[in-house]
């Protein structure tokens, strides 16, 4: 049941995530378009979109981490397996232990990593503020450029799509 949800909530997650910034850099680039027409340049000057890059630059890394976990889950991953094929299927068996267990392994270490780097680089201190602890001299953490939203947000798709 759980990893039936997970799977849809995923599919709508990538499937969103493309659309939206396919939406955006269309946006984007018909601005930039409709900003050398003489008389229509005066009313799209006034609108500012250089948010759109780094906005779309985060939603992709966002789909392509949660892309690919969906894919291992279900088999569609890109793998090397030319070697595992030529192998007897009793000693095959043994390497492909071995590959699902050092690919959890890499999972692990990279969410993991992940994880504290999104907590040191933020999140503590918007966890220790939403929940009235004292903060002390914890740093607020950096934010983006053009968004100005903390750099944690962005960062999080790392330990959560591991």
């Amino acid at each position: 049941m759980l990893n039936r949800i997970l799977d849809h909530f995923e599919e709508w997650l990538i499937a969103f995530l493309m659309g939206a910034a396919t939406v955006v850099i269309f946006a984007a680039v018909l601005h930039r378009f409709l900003s050398g027409i003489p008389y229509v340049q005066e009313l799209t000057i006034r609108i500012d979109v250089s948010w759109a890059q780094e906005l779309c630059i985060y939603m992709f890394v966002w789909m392509a981490k949660f892309g690919a976990a969906y894919g291992v889950r279900h088999g569609t991953h890109v793998g090397v397996d030319v070697f595992v094929r030529m192998l007897p299927k009793e000693k095959a068996k043994y390497l492909i232990i071995f590959g699902l267990l050092a690919g959890a392994l890499f999972t692990g270490i990279v969410g993991t990593l992940g994880a504290r780097f999104v907590w040191e680089n933020g999140f503590h201190y918007a966890f220790f503020h939403r929940f009235g602890i004292d903060t002390g001299d914890v740093p607020e953490g950096p934010t983006s450029p053009d968004l100005e939203i903390p750099t944690w947000i962005a960062y999080s798709c790392v330990p959560l799509g591991s």
